[in-house]
């Protein structure tokens, strides 16, 4: 048996058409019929009205959210990794400082330092900007797995700078970065994952584009980098399959045997 672990955005879910291609969710389907486990790896929390919608579509066994920070089988958390308290309350006065749109949705609220950024920011690249805003500063209160950076590439380079404790993987397209501890990784839930269902590491196989992959990639049993990948996964992937238009998943999956 193994563990299938598949990035959503631009992995499984193509921005270009906001659509998961037919493909891809033959595989996923075919994978399970075999016996295999499937789970979603993302950087998103992927039970809140954003994200639960595709675990409805793609039904996985297991999910791996806020960057491998938690992970989730049969709606039972089985992993859990908060952010230290310490090291948020003097990211967020930091945050303030330099006016950074950095945050987090927890449910229907969202938490966003410089509000107006992030609508902006939404407009340009959904189309729309339903938030439901709340005091940021309500962060310091809050359970933090991870937290999000919205601007340009330049802003998540001083943060990461100025607190080398974190790393801000870039999203593809580099319009923002995921705020993330340097212990924490995908490859941490997904191999939680693993052990839960009693798989060995060598048979996880897992599948990615972006920066915040890249361990789950490197040290995975099979690694498998998009076509439409950053070119430093590239450089760790096993594998480097077709973009996500050109039946990637679906190419990759048949290479390997899975289906």
């Amino acid at each position: 048996m193994k563990l299938v672990a598949f990035d959503l955005d631009m992995t499984l879910f193509d921005h270009s058409n906001y659509t998961i291609p037919e493909s891809a969710l033959k595989a996923v389907e075919l994978i399970k019929k075999g016996g295999n486990k499937v789970a979603i790896a993302s950087g998103r929390n992927m039970h809140n009205k954003h994200g639960q919608p595709f675990l409805d579509i793609i039904k996985p066994d297991a999910v791996v959210e806020f960057n491998g920070s938690r992970a989730v089988v049969l709606d039972k958390v089985i992993y859990n990794h908060l952010f230290d308290r310490d090291l948020l309350n003097r990211l967020i006065d930091f945050v303030v400082e330099n006016n950074y749109a950095v945050g987090m949705t927890s449910g229907d609220k969202d938490y966003y330092f410089n509000k107006e950024f992030i609508q902006k920011e939404d407009m340009l690249r959904w189309g729309q900007s339903d938030r439901n805003f709340q005091d940021p500063e309500l962060l310091k209160q809050l359970d933090i797995n991870t937290l999000c950076y919205i601007g340009p590439k330049e802003g998540a380079f001083n943060i990461e700078k100025s607190f080398p404790e974190l790393k801000l993987p870039l999203f593809s397209g580099e319009w923002g970065a995921d705020i993330i501890e340097k212990e924490v990784s995908k490859f941490n839930g997904v191999s939680e994952v693993a052990k839960y269902f009693g798989i060995d590491n060598k048979d996880i196989i897992t599948f990615g584009d972006a920066m915040n992959d890249y361990e789950m990639i490197k040290n995975a049993g099979v690694g498998v980098a998009m076509g439409n990948a950053h070119e430093k996964l590239k450089e760790v992937a096993d594998i480097v399959t077709d973009d996500i238009g050109n039946d990637g998943v679906f190419n990759a999956c048949k290479k390997l045997g899975l289906i």
